[in-house]
C-alpha cells in the first residue's frame, strides 16, 4: 500500500531525577553526599532510508516514546541514559510541527538524520550541590520533561520529470513505453490511484527518472478528484511534461493543467516544461492540422502506443535536463 501522508505523536524521554544520599561506613563518619545524577532522557530521530518507498510503517501507531531516563542512586552512581528511538522513513520525506506549522527538516539523502525531539536532562544529586558552608545538602533536582510534537510526514517523491495531465491522457502508457514500469493501465479514468516510478534510458550512460502522477482535474489544488493528494509529488521535479489527449481541447486542457499547478505552487510554473500531444496514432489524414493549434517549437506530437515521436521527446528531455543541470 502507498502511503505518502501520516500525522504521528512522538515524545522523547524525560530525564531521571537526581537523588538525596549520605554516606554511612563504619570509617567514614563524615562521608557527606553522595547521591548521584539522573540519567538523561532519550531522543526521537527520524532517519531516511533509501529502502523505503512509502509511510506504511509509521501508519501503524499514532505515539512514539522514547525511554525515561533512570534516577540517580547513593554512592554517586548515576542513572542510566534512556534509549533513543530512531523511526525510519524514505528518502523526500518533509516533516513539519502541526502546532506551529513550523518545519522541522527534510530527510533529501539516504541516511541522514534529523533529531526532532531532544530528551530531558537528568536532575542533579545532592552531591553536586555541597560547598564549603553547605556540607550535607539535602536537596537535588528532578529531570526534565521531554520535547513533545505532532508531526505531519509528508513523502515528496524525487524524479527528474514529472509527467501531469488529465484522467485518460496516456500517462502510464507513456511510462511503460519508455521504462520497464508497468503500472496499471485500462480505457477508464483514474486507473493510476499512486504515483509510479520509472528509471528511462538516454543512450548507453545516461539515465532520468521519470513519475507518472495521478490524473489532475480542474480544482485538483482545492481538493476535487486525486490531484491534491500527489500534486505535492512534482514539487521535486526537474522537468514538468504536460502530457495531452490530442482529440480533446489542447489549449483548454493546458490552460486547466497550467493552473492547478500554479495554483498548488506558483515556483512550478517557471520550472523547464515539455508539451507532448498524445494518441496522434488515433488522427486521420486530414486532422493532423490540430498541432497547429499551439507553437510548434514548444510542442511534441506522440504516440505512447505506436511509439510516434518518442525519439525526438527523448532528446528534448535529455536537452532540458542537461540546461537544468548548467543553471
Amino acid at each position: 500500500m502507498f502511503i505518502d501522508y501520516v500525522e504521528i505523536e512522538i515524545e522523547a524521554g524525560r530525564g531521571g531525577d537526581g537523588c538525596v544520599a549520605f554516606v554511612r561506613e563504619k570509617f567514614r563518619p563524615k562521608g557527606g553526599p553522595d547521591g548521584g545524577d539522573g540519567g538523561h532522557g532519550g531522543n526521537v530521530i527520524l532517519e531516511a532510508d533509501s529502502n523505503l518507498g512509502t509511510l506504511l510503517d509509521l501508519r501503524y501507531s499514532n505515539v512514539y516514546r522514547a525511554d525515561k531516563g533512570a534516577p540517580g542512586g547513593a554512592c554517586n552512581r548515576h542513572g542510566k541514559s534512556g534509549a533513543d528511538i530512531v523511526l525510519r522513513a524514505p528518502v523526500g520525506v518533509t516533516l513539519t510541527d502541526l502546532v506551529s506549522g513550523n518545519p522541522l527538516g527534510d530527510l533529501d539523502k539516504h541516511g541522514k538524520q534529523i533529531l526532532v525531539a531532544r530528551g530531558g536532562r537528568g536532575g542533579k544529586g545532592n552531591t553536586r550541590f555541597k560547598t564549603a558552608t553547605n556540607q550535607t545538602p539535602r536537596i537535588a533536582r528532578p529531570g526534565t520533561e521531554g520535547a513533545k510534537f505532532r508531526l505531519a510526514l509528508e513523502l515528496k517523491l524525487f524524479a527528474d520529470v514529472g509527467l501531469v495531465g488529465l484522467p485518460n491522457a496516456g500517462k502510464s502508457t507513456l511510462l511503460s513505453r519508455l521504462s520497464a514500469a508497468r503500472p496499471k493501465i485500462a480505457d477508464y479514468p483514474f486507473t493510476t490511484l499512486k504515483p509510479n516510478l520509472g528509471i528511462v534510458r538516454l543512450g548507453d550512460y545516461r539515465s532520468f527518472v521519470m513519475a507518472d502522477i495521478p490524473g489532475i482535474i480542474a480544482g485538483a489544488s482545492d481538493g476535487k478528484g486525486l490531484g491534491h493528494r500527489f500534486l505535492r509529488h512534482i514539487q521535486r521535479t526537474k522537468v514538468l511534461l504536460y502530457l495531452i489527449d490530442i482529440s480533446g481541447d489542447i489549449e483548454e486542457t493546458l490552460a486547466i493543467l497550467r493552473k492547478e499547478v500554479g495554483d498548488f505552487d506558483p515556483d512550478l510554473l517557471r520550472r523547464p516544461s515539455i508539451i507532448a500531444l498524445n494518441k496522434i496514432d488515433l488522427l486521420d489524414g486530414d486532422s493532423q492540422n490540430v498541432i497547429s493549434v499551439l507553437d510548434k517549437e514548444n510542442v511534441i506530437p506522440i504516440s505512447g502506443v505506436s511509439g510516434q515521436g518518442l525519439t525526438e521527446l527523448l532528446q528534448r528531455i535529455g536537452n532540458e535536463l542537461e540546461r537544468f543541470k548548467t543553471d
